[in-house]
């Protein structure tokens, strides 16, 4: 086999892993409301059916190119997508909601361990002059899954059942599977100590603290439970800080927010992710449950919103190198908290599409000016032999960042409205929305903190600095 052949067989077969999983983070949005009649869910079921995938993603993401650095990388990408593959069967089976919470989790598993192996393994596959090329495909697919996720959730459920919105994944995941074994080599990378302990406890304080927010309503803030679930992840979460701050091999080194850079990066990747993504999981919802709207057509009506950042990202990574993250991170943030802003403003009942459109777009503009600004920034911020952890963990606290926005934002709408009537979700989801604006707006106000020093050395790199991902980076 030429090595032309087996660059286009790497590229295929990580790609098509990369689309099923990147695919999974808003496929289920279009089908909450179906899921919710079906199970009998309730609204702390619906926030836990996102937030169990992205939350498990979230705390395991930093492992998955460790556990290929140690045990091979083709071995640990199969076994990822086996597991996502099995998680996706026991999806569509679920007779329950905890079943297919549970079941979520563990696909949220299988693509923490196999998404940072498909930019590791397609990197090692391709030569260093096609490699920028390599890695553009590579981030233009994931986006475009992301993109398309509304409507493909919404054409399925509506077509079929949503229960196809995870067995399509298993014939896939098998095929990749079977692929993977026969074409992809096998690699190692530096033999890296596993930091499972700071995992665990990383993973039962989070779990803590997003139980107690999402259930606080349901429950009562003064609820015993409640209250303990909370207290009890936030003594975790200082557990882990405490531990990561001992260890030898931490999994997610301290001395990475010592510069106030990544900080405010980290902060308002947060931020944007708490607010933008929290919006969604309530807007995602709106024209089925108020409009009555099919989840085909709500998902083609989400799609001037999830498609614009596929043609504004380009544009947007271009600029970043000639002109600093900075101002291009104020301007997306700046957007994104007008847009939602615009849409809390003007959303009742009766809300004509047409009116939500110029927001749907400019909240999209402002995502699209966002993703690759704030890679430039996390990466300048630090030296190269830290790139590739800094780069771990801005994801994690993106994905972080959702998770709380669904639960603090569910929360919100529980408190003042619910699924009864057109009328109480739309008296739910109104103040959720603006609170999602204020969180982004605080995220643009904290983006002019940035220093000036992070724009001049993202200037100083040159074009195929910026492209390449250093051997740190791909280390990670």
């Amino acid at each position: 086999m030429t090595r032309r052949t087996s660059t286009l067989w790497t590229f295929a077969i990580v790609t098509i892993a990369l689309f099923m999983v990147s695919l999974d983070n808003l496929v289920v949005t279009m089908a909450l409301p179906v899921i919710r009649r079906d199970l009998n869910a309730s609204l702390g079921d619906l926030e836990w059916t996102v937030n169990a995938y992205t939350l498990t993603f979230a705390a395991l993401l930093l492992m998955g190119a460790a556990l290929g650095d140690r045990f091979g990388r083709r071995r640990m990408f199969t076994v990822g997508v086996a597991i996502f593959t099995i998680g996706s069967a026991a999806a569509a089976l679920s007779p329950s909601s905890g079943m297919l919470i549970a079941a979520r989790a563990l696909q949220g598993l299988g693509g923490a361990i196999s998404m940072p192996l498909t930019l590791t393994i397609l990197s090692a596959a391709v030569s260093a002059e096609k490699r920028p090329l390599a890695l553009g495909a590579w981030g233009g697919i994931g986006g475009l899954a992301i993109a398309v996720g509304p409507v493909v959730g919404g054409a399925i459920t509506q077509g079929v059942s949503w229960h196809w919105i995870f067995w399509i994944n298993v014939p896939i995941g098998v095929v990749t599977v079977v692929l993977a074994q026969l074409r992809l080599p096998e690699s190692h990378g530096p033999d890296r100590s596993l930091d499972l302990v700071g995992v665990a406890i990383a993973s039962i304080g989070l779990v803590g603290i997003v139980w107690g927010v999402t259930h606080g309503n349901g429950l009562g803030w003064t609820n015993g439970e409640v209250l303990g679930a909370i207290a009890a992840g936030a003594a975790f979460m200082v557990a882990f800080v405490a531990w990561e701050n001992r260890t030898r091999n931490p999994i997610l080194p301290l001395n990475l927010f010592s510069r106030r850079s990544s900080v405010v990066a980290n902060g308002i990747s947060f931020l944007m992710s708490f607010g933008m993504f929290g919006s969604i999981f309530l807007l995602s919802q709106f024209f089925q449950i108020v409009q009555g709207l099919n989840p085909l057509e709500s998902g083609l009506r989400i799609l001037p919103w999830t498609a614009t950042p596929v043609i504004v990202a380009p544009i947007a990574g271009w600029a970043s190198g000639r002109i600093g993250g900075r101002p291009i991170l104020v301007v997306g943030l700046t957007l994104m908290a007008i847009g939602l802003g615009w849409i809390a403003a003007i959303t009742s009942t009766t809300v004509s599409y047409p009116s939500l459109v110029p927001a749907f777009v400019m909240s999209g503009a402002g995502m699209g000016l966002f993703f690759a600004p704030i890679a430039n920034v996390v990466l300048s911020a630090v030296p190269r032999e830290e790139e590739g952890k800094a780069s771990g963990a801005n994801n994690t606290i993106r994905e972080l960042g959702g998770v709380f926005g669904i639960a603090v934002l569910g929360a919100i709408f529980s408190a003042t409205g619910s699924y009864a009537s057109p009328q109480t979700y739309t008296a739910g989801l109104i103040p959720g929305v603006w609170t999602g604006a204020a969180v982004v707006a605080v995220g643009a106000a904290l983006a002019l903190a940035l220093p000036a020093a992070v724009a001049r050395l993202q200037r100083a790199k040159t074009p195929v600095e910026r492209l390449l991902p250093s051997e740190a980076e791909l280390a990670a």
